[in-house]
């Protein structure tokens, strides 16, 4: 809701005279608030229910969190613009004043996603790691109520609902590889509807667009999905990008890093660097989890 009215904020600033509806849609994954998401299947958990609304008409544009995008995109829709990304790294929010680094063995985190739970698991063994689902709220409040030592949520959510003043660290892009387009904010809309095209080309910020675009080409190679724990970032620099990625068991272990530094004018960076991981043996994991007959996916467009 805080995405869809900054959205509808942004529009009035191209045309003070635009009067935005917002219309509230609940998708599958607002409603199973029992399972986590990695155990439900499926792809398109928040967005297929606000796809149908735009491919019927009952809505003319719709705002998402770029990371929960699948990389198949229906028929008639796309990607028209991203906002210019909020801080992209994932924070903890601490029970009382430690870091991570300073918690005891046994001692509890929350968090909602598998790619958290794995990087965890990985960087800081002897962990417990409970599942939390909710709104960023709700899920704060779970640190009291279910005696955790603290929860790991995206900074972007948290800077949002203005509750900065409860991270107690961010945590580095090293040792916690963002999710794929997390912190950008997506609106989708019909391709044939130029008009609102138009006017909501007027909020691409090209920057996070190209960024994004590399790291959904990573995802879309990989065959992503939420039941494998996989992470790519791009960061723009002076003369190109730097794209970190990694992909690893549930577990935490085996886990397997690469970093692409140079020009990042080709979306298909993604996809090479995705390569370069099943070279590595990334597709044993791939395979271990999903299927024995999985394969990397043909790339093309991604928006």
């Amino acid at each position: 809701m805080w995405q869809a009215r900054h959205v509808a904020d942004l529009l009035k600033t191209v045309d003070s005279k635009f009067e935005v509806d917002l219309k509230i849609i609940k998708t599958q994954g607002d409603k199973i608030l029992d399972v986590p998401l990695a155990h439900i299947g499926g792809k398109g958990l928040f967005t297929k229910e606000i796809e149908d609304a735009l491919l019927d008409g009952s809505v003319d544009l719709a705002v998402h969190s770029m990371k929960d995008v699948p990389t198949e995109i229906p028929q008639g829709l796309s990607i028209a613009g991203i906002l210019k990304r909020e801080d992209p790294r994932d924070v903890f929010i601490s029970r009382d004043t430690r870091r991570i680094i300073e918690l005891k063995p046994g001692e509890k985190i929350g968090t909602s996603s598998l790619r958290r739970r794995a990087f965890l698991m990985s960087c800081f063994s002897g962990l417990e790691v409970v599942s939390i689902r909710g709104n960023v709220d709700t899920r704060i409040r779970k640190i009291e109520t279910d005696n955790l030592a603290g929860a790991l949520l995206a900074a972007a959510g948290i800077i949002r609902m203005g509750f900065t003043d409860r991270i107690r660290e961010f945590l580095s892009i090293e040792d916690m590889i963002p999710a794929i387009g997390q912190g950008a904010i997506g609106i989708e809309t019909r391709i044939a509807d130029d008009r609102v095209r138009e006017i909501v080309s007027e909020l691409n910020d090209g920057e996070t667009r190209k960024c994004v675009e590399i790291e959904r080409c990573f995802l879309k190679r990989m065959g992503g999905g939420c039941q494998v724990p996989m992470a790519a970032y791009c960061e723009p620099l002076d003369d190109g990008v730097r794209l970190t990625a990694a992909v690893t068991h549930p577990d935490g272990t085996p886990i397997f890093r690469e970093t692409y530094t140079g020009p990042g004018d080709d979306s298909l960076i993604g996809a090479v660097v995705a390569d370069r991981l099943i070279q590595m043996g990334a597709d044993a994991v791939l395979r271990a989890v999903l299927s024995d007959d999985w394969r990397p996916c043909a790339v093309d467009g991604v928006l």
